[in-house]
């Protein structure tokens, strides 16, 4: 728990658990969907490994995450507590989006966008997977310039090393207009034709691919004039 703020306020008293350093991002990735320590740290790829546990440690004595083992099998499963702070990491998500609009440099990670983008692949579209999507971010250098996800029938995977495997489709764009185009301050169709985005495959597939990776929900919050 952080430093009580001596108030009897459910805010105050609320924001003595939530409002330590990566607390409610953490809360967001189990909301989300994410049970395993290894996932966790993928959505949370700046946050060290100790202090996630001491984080994970903390939301379980408050009552707000439930830790299940099973043999090797080590969950983390948000409790009916827990869950009701889904609505408080839309809520927030959605402020976010239309007041904070902004986006620096620094706020730019190609590994988390891949592993957000990998996780919400819309697979009813996938007409006959598997499917191979060659990423090229052509203003980052180094690893990071490379990804692959490879979508399976009702699963997928992100590699940042080439799977092998034969590309069905290679997306080449900025780091920050695929970043934008997940946030929905851009759409695919926009990127498409100003050439910021530029599709390489078969037609079919380059015009399935914007359906395959649809915009987070957020996308769809109205901003302001």
């Amino acid at each position: 728990m952080g430093a009580p703020y001596h108030q009897f306020c459910p805010v105050a008293k609320a924001m003595e658990l939530l409002d330590e350093r990566w607390t409610l991002l953490l809360v967001r990735e189990l909301v989300i969907g994410s049970q395993h320590f290894n996932d966790l740290r993928r959505g949370l790829p700046r946050m060290s490994p100790t202090l996630l546990s001491k984080r994970l440690g903390q939301l379980v004595r408050a009552g707000i995450v439930d830790k299940q083992v099973d043999g090797n099998d080590v969950r983390y499963v948000l409790t009916p507590a827990g869950e009701e702070l889904r609505v408080v990491v839309e809520s927030v998500g959605m402020w976010g989006v239309r007041w904070i609009g902004n986006l620096g440099d620094e706020d730019l990670d190609p590994k988390l966008l891949m592993w957000d983008m990998h996780r919400n692949i819309d697979h009813t579209a996938v007409d006959q997977p598997p499917e191979v999507v060659s990423f090229v971010f052509d203003d980052v250098r180094g690893a990071a310039r490379r990804w692959w996800i490879v979508i399976e029938r009702d699963d997928a995977d992100v590699c940042d090393v080439d799977p092998e495997r034969p590309v069905s489709v290679t997306v080449t764009s900025g780091l920050r207009t695929l970043t934008e185009i997940w946030r929905g301050d851009t759409t695919w169709a926009q990127a498409l034709r100003t050439g910021a985005v530029r599709l390489d495959g078969p037609s079919a597939l380059r015009r399935a691919v914007p359906a395959w990776f649809p915009p987070t929900d957020f996308a769809r919050v109205v901003r302001p004039a």
